[in-house]
């Protein structure tokens, strides 16, 4: 579970980039957070993985506050960044046993995890090649190997899809409803809302810093009162 408490963060004098943010994602869900171009969106997740800090506000992992017990919070959750900036020099597997080391995974729960991740996103063949030779699309499926290697109870994802054939993107998809199905918590940003309103148990509409809506798609329905699209109504409550 991650609650995200009154949090702000301003990288101007007087423009909050996020502006006193209030979510709690439960387990047991798959959580789509929504929103343009420079919405909030990545500075929220950002904050919450304690890669930036906030002004105002904290952020609760498990019951861990990502403010004053950074360590234990960050060992609750898997991250994917929106980009792939990662540790050029290594070969693939040696940065997925880096990653290991740092979550403390044993050598055999490393092993059968990098073998059923690897497989799955359809890197196995690659792990020994390094990091530089790989396409974008092949540094994406490492991260997401990465990111479930300590098998987190909270999954955060940004812009996941991107980068991604659709045979890969598919799998991704399953991954996702299956940790949800199994207890855990996935929050994730994008920007295809086609595939939120497939995935998404609850959604997250922000734009400018501010929270539009929370709740199911079709409380975001009821709440306009009309059967359009998600597209359609994101569209309304943005230019709103």
């Amino acid at each position: 579970m991650i609650e995200i408490i009154d949090t702000s963060k301003s990288y101007e004098k007087g423009k909050k980039a996020v502006d006193r943010l209030n979510l709690k994602i439960g387990n047991s869900m798959i959580f789509g957070f929504l929103g343009p171009n420079g919405a909030g969106k990545t500075t929220t997740i950002k904050m919450i993985t304690g890669i930036i800090s906030a002004d105002e506000g904290d952020i609760i992992v498990d019951g861990y506050s990502i403010k004053k017990e950074p360590l234990n919070a960050k060992m609750n959750f898997g991250y994917v960044p929106d980009n792939s900036d990662i540790v050029w020099r290594l070969k693939g597997l040696e940065y997925l046993n880096f990653i290991a080391d740092i979550y403390r995974v044993s050598k055999e729960k490393r092993k059968e995890r990098i073998e059923k991740y690897s497989e799955l996103f359809d890197l196995k063949d690659n792990l020994n090649q390094y990091i530089t030779t790989y396409s974008r699309g092949m540094k994406q499926k490492l991260m997401l190997i990465a990111s479930l290697l300590n098998d987190p109870k909270n999954w955060i994802l940004d812009e996941p899809i991107v980068g991604l054939d659709p045979i890969i993107a598919h799998a991704l998809k399953t991954e996702m409803q299956q940790r949800a199905k199994d207890g855990g918590c996935v929050f994730f940003s994008t920007h295809i809302l086609e595939i939120a309103e497939q995935l998404c148990d609850k959604i997250a509409i922000i734009n400018k810093g501010c929270l539009l809506f929370e709740g199911t798609i079709e409380e975001v329905k009821e709440a306009k009162n009309q059967e359009n699209s998600l597209e359609q109504l994101f569209l309304e409550l943005v230019d709103g």
